[in-house]
C-alpha cells in the first residue's frame, strides 16, 4: 500500500472534518547482523536457515551470546524482531549437549503459550527432518488446566521444555513440587516471554511466585538461568531485577529491519460550540476501516471491549453493503473467546488474504502470526507506549510500508498526546512499576512458601523488605507456627494455601464471579476491594471480551452473579475517598511546597455509577448505590499548597477548592505516561483543610493495599508530572473544563466544584516554585 496516498484520499471524504492532527514519518531501518561468539551445533544452524532465517541480528546474537556465557538476560526489543528465535536457540542447544537438561517457558496468557508451542514445533520439527545420527528427540508441551491428568503426567517424566503460565506454577506445579523433583534437578532455563505484561499487582505477584520457584530450585541442586522478553520499556534491567531477583544483561537496541510507516493521530472533531464533547471514536472507527477496506488495505482495528469491536465491525458491514457488498463479506471480528479452531481460521484468512480487516480485541496484540498487513487502527491510547506499539507492529512485517492511527478517546492522556505527539513519538517508554515487597502480597505467598518447605531468617535475603513484617503478621494470626528448635517456620492448616491466592488481584478475601445463565459456572475470581467499583450490581463487566451484566453482588457468600447481555452502553463507578496520613517516606522541598511520598490509609465507598452509550458516548443516567466502605493501607504522593492561594484566587473570582479538585482530576489522568498503570489504579483527595496537616492538600495514592509502585514514580517524577498536567489543563480548547482535561469519569461528587482556570494558576504557581516556571 501508499500510506500517503491513502491519507490522503482520506481528506477528500465527506466525513472528514480536520481530524488528522499530526502525521510522524518514522523512515526506515537496515537490518544489523552480527556473528556468535562461538558457531552453533550445525543441526540448530541448518534448522534455523531451513525456517528462512540465513543470519542473526544483532541484538539476537547478543542474547544469545550472554545465555550462553551462563549469564541471566532480557531482551527488550520491538515486536516481530525475532525475540522467540533468541531464547528457544540456546534451550535447545543445551538440550542437545545434555539431554538430562529441562526448561520452564512462561507465558501471561494460555493462547500465547499455544502460539508459541507451534512456533517450537516448527523448529524442532525441521530439527528432525535433518536426522542427524544420535541426535536427541526434544520433547515438549503445553502444561496449563487444560491439559488432561494423563498428559500432565507424561510431561512431567519425558518433556525437556514445560511450556505453562504463571498461574499454573503458582497454584499447580510449586505445591506438588516432589512431582516435579527431577525436572526442578535439572532445571537449566526459566524463560519469561512478554515480560512488560508483568506489572502492577499481577507483576508483584509473579514477582514472588518466581522467588518460590528459585527457593525450591536451590532445595533440588540447581541455579536456573532466566532469559526475559519484553517490548521496550524504559527500565528492562531494573524491571528484570525486581521481578526475578537476578541483576540481568541487558539487550535494548532493536536491529531487525522496518519498513518505512507512517503514524497517523486522528482526532475526533467537535459537535459542540462549546468545544467540550467530541464525535464518537468507534463512530470514527468504523469509517476509517469502511475506508480501508474499500481501499484493499488489509488492516486490524483495536479496541479494549468485545462489544465495542462487534459494534464497529456492525457499522461497518453496513456501510460497505450499500457500497461494496462483495466487500461486507470480508470483514470479521476477533477476541478472546472464540474456540481455538475459529482463531485459527480467522488467522489463516488473515493470514492469506481472504480477509480484509478485523475487528479485534488485545488478543491480538501479543505474538500471534497473522501474515503482511499494512494498517493498524488503534481505538483510543491502550495505556501504554509498549501496548501501543505492539499493536502498530502487526502491520509491516515485510519491507512494505505500513500505516498506524490512533484515534483519540475524549480523556486527559489521549488529548494530551493529540496535542504533544512530541511526547509519544520522542520520549522515552513507561517504567514498569512492580513492587515484590508488598507486605501484602508477601503475606499471601509466604504461607504457600512454607507449605512447600519451612521456612528459616535466611528467606528473608530472598523474600526481601517485606519478610520480616508479614511473617510477624502470620504468626500472629496464627498461620504459621515458629519452632526454635528448628529455627523454623512452618505453616499450621491442613489445606493447600496457595488455592486461596488469585494472582491477578491483592485482597485476602476473593470474590468468585459466576455466569448465572451456565448454571452459575465461574468466570474468575478478583479482591473485595475491586469488586466494589468493578461488579457492583447493575455493572457491565467484561470477560475475554464479552458483556455481562452483574446482577447481584453478595458480600456474605463472596460471590458475583452475572449474566450474558448485549447491551450497547457501559457503565463507570462513581467513587468518594478519604485519607490519613500513617507516615511520609520521603519528601522534598520547594519554593511554595513540600512535596512527600509514603504511608497513607485510604477510605473509598463506591456510592453509584454512570451508564453511558457506547457510540455516542450519551450519558444514559446516573444510578444510586448502597455498598459498604474498604479501608486500607497503601502508598501516595501528596503535597500541600499554601493556604494564602485561596484569598489569590478569590480575587480574581476563581475557585480555590474547585482548582485543587481540577488539579487532582488532571494529574491522576497524567500519571499512566510516566507510570505503565491505568488511571483506574489510583485514586485522588483534594481539600482546602487536610485535618492532619492543617492545610490545603492534594493527594494521589495506589489504588491497592500496599501500592506497586505507581505513586513512587509520580515523587520522582512531580514536576514532569505538573508541567504535563498545566499542558493538558491549560491547551485544552473548552472554556470551563470537560472530560478531555479536568472531568473525571469516576467522581463521587459528579465533578463539582471544578475551576479550570485556578487549576491553571495552581500549576503555574506549583511549577514557578519548584523552578520550572
Amino acid at each position: 500500500m501508499n500510506p500517503a496516498a491513502f491519507l490522503k484520499s482520506l481528506k477528500k471524504q465527506k466525513f472528514y472534518q480536520g481530524q488528522l492532527v499530526h502525521v510522524e514519518h518514522i523512515p526506515p531501518r537496515p537490518p544489523e547482523y552480527a556473528s556468535l561468539e562461538k558457531p552453533l551445533a550445525r543441526s540448530l544452524v541448518e534448522a534455523v536457515k531451513a525456517g528462512g532465517a540465513d543470519r542473526l541480528y544483532r541484538h539476537q546474537a547478543e542474547a544469545i551470546n550472554a545465555a550462553r556465557r551462563g549469564q541471566d538476560v532480557i531482551l527488550a526489543t520491538g515486536t516481530a524482531s525475532g525475540k522467540t528465535l533468541a531464547y528457544n536457540l540456546p534451550v535447545l542447544e543445551q538440550i542437545l549437549l545434555d539431554p538430562h537438561s529441562r526448561a520452564l517457558y512462561l507465558f501471561p496468557t494460555k493462547a500465547l503459550a499455544q502460539d508459541q508451542l507451534r512456533s517450537l514445533k516448527e523448529l524442532t520439527g525441521r530439527l528432525k527432518a535433518l536426522r542427524y545420527p544420535r541426535q536427541t528427540h526434544i520433547r515438549f508441551g503445553v502444561y496449563d488446566g487444560d491439559t488432561p491428568p494423563r498428559s500432565r503426567t507424561r510431561l512431567r517424566r519425558e518433556a525437556h521444555v514445560i511450556l505453562t503460565n504463571p498461574d499454573m506454577l503458582h497454584v499447580g506445579i510449586l505445591p506438588n513440587h516432589r512431582l516435579w523433583a527431577d525436572f526442578f534437578r535439572h532445571l537449566k532455563f526459566v524463560v519469561v516471554d512478554e515480560a512488560h505484561v508483568y506489572r502492577g499487582v499481577f507483576g508483584s505477584h509473579v514477582a514472588v511466585v518466581l522467588r518460590r520457584l528459585n527457593r525450591l530450585c536451590r532445595l533440588y541442586g540447581s541455579a536456573p538461568q532466566f532469559v526475559c522478553c519484553s517490548a521496550t520499556i524504559a527500565n528492562p534491567g531494573e524491571h528484570m531485577a525486581r521481578l526475578t531477583g537476578r541483576q540481568p544483561v541487558v539487550v535494548d537496541q532493536d536491529t531487525a529491519p522496518q519498513a518505512t510507516r507512517l503514524f497517523a493521530l486522528w482526532n475526533p472533531p467537535f459537535i459542540d460550540p462549546a468545544k467540550t464533547t467530541r464525535r464518537s471514536p468507534n463512530t470514527e472507527a468504523a469509517l476509517l476501516f469502511a475506508e480501508m477496506v474499500r481501499h484493499g488495505v488489509r488492516n486490524i482495528t483495536f479496541t479494549r471491549a468485545r462489544v465495542t469491536a462487534e459494534l464497529i465491525l456492525r457499522y461497518a458491514r453496513r456501510s460497505l453493503e450499500q457500497t461494496d457488498p462483495p466487500l461486507a463479506a470480508r470483514i470479521a471480528s476477533y477476541r478472546a473467546g472464540y474456540l481455538p479452531e475459529q482463531r485459527r481460521e480467522l488467522e489463516r484468512r488473515l493470514f492469506t488474504g481472504d480477509l480484509l480487516g478485523v475487528t479485534a480485541t488485545s488478543a491480538l496484540e501479543l505474538g500471534v502470526d497473522v501474515g503482511d498487513l499494512d494498517a493498524t487502527v488503534s481505538v483510543g491510547y491502550p495505556g501504554t507506549i509498549a501496548s501501543l506499539w505492539q499493536q502498530a507492529g502487526r502491520a509491516g512485517r515485510g519491507n512494505s510500508g505500513s500505516l498506524a492511527v490512533l484515534i483519540g478517546l475524549d480523556n486527559p492522556l489521549d488529548q494530551y498526546f493529540m496535542r504533544h505527539p512530541d511526547q509519544l513519538f520522542g520520549r522515552p517508554h513507561e517504567h514498569a512499576l512492580i513492587d515484590p515487597d508488598n507486605v501484602y502480597i508477601l503475606a499471601q505467598h509466604l504461607p504457600c512458601a512454607a507449605h512447600e518447605r519451612p521456612l528459616t531468617p535466611d528467606d528473608e535475603a530472598l523474600f526481601g523488605e517485606g519478610f520480616a513484617e508479614a511473617m510477624a503478621r502470620l504468626e500472629e494470626q496464627g498461620i504459621l507456627d515458629y519452632r526454635p528448635e528448628l529455627n523454623q517456620w512452618f505453616y499450621r492448616g491442613r489445606d493447600y494455601p496457595a488455592e486461596r491466592v488469585n494472582i491477578r488481584s491483592i485482597g485476602s478475601r476473593p470474590i468468585v464471579l459466576v455466569d448465572k445463565s451456565q448454571g452459575y459456572r465461574k468466570l474468575e475470581e478478583m479482591d473485595e476491594a475491586s469488586a466494589f467499583s468493578r461488579v457492583h450490581p447493575g455493572a457491565v463487566y467484561m470477560h475475554q471480551g464479552e458483556s455481562y451484566l452483574v446482577t447481584d453482588l453478595d458480600l456474605s457468600t463472596g460471590q458475583a452473579v452475572l449474566r450474558p447481555a448485549e447491551v450497547d452502553y457501559y457503565t463507570t463507578p462513581h467513587e468518594l475517598s478519604e485519607i490519613s496520613i500513617v507516615r511520609s517516606l520521603r519528601h522534598r522541598t520547594f519554593k511554595t511546597t513540600t512535596v512527600y511520598w509514603g504511608v497513607v490509609r485510604a477510605t473509598r465507598q463506591v456510592v453509584g455509577y454512570r451508564r453511558k452509550q457506547q457510540f455516542s458516548e450519551a450519558n444514559l443516567g446516573d444510578f444510586p448505590l448502597d455498598l459498604p466502605a474498604t479501608t486500607f493501607e497503601t502508598r501516595a504522593v501528596w503535597w500541600d499548597v499554601p493556604a494564602d492561594w485561596a484569598t489569590r484566587l478569590a480575587r480574581r473570582g476563581w475557585d480555590f477548592l474547585g482548582g485543587l479538585h481540577a488539579v487532582e482530576h488532571a494529574a491522576i489522568g497524567l500519571l499512566p505516561l510516566f507510570a505503565m498503570c491505568d488511571r483506574w489504579d489510583i485514586g485522588g483527595l483534594s481539600t482546602p483543610l487536610h485535618p492532619d496537616t492543617g492545610l490545603p492538600q492534594i493527594f494521589i495514592y495506589d489504588g491497592y493495599p500496599g501500592g506497586v509502585g505507581i505513586t513512587e514514580q509520580g515523587f520522582a517524577l512531580i514536576t514532569e508530572l505538573w508541567q504535563a498536567t498545566l499542558e493538558a489543563v491549560k491547551e485544552c480548547p473548552c472554556e470551563e473544563g470537560c472530560p478531555a482535561c479536568i472531568y473525571s469519569p469516576k467522581c463521587g461528587n459528579q465533578n463539582e466544584p471544578l475551576d479550570k482556570q485556578a487549576a491553571v494558576w495552581i500549576l503555574e504557581a506549583l511549577l514557578a516554585g519548584a523552578g520550572r516556571g
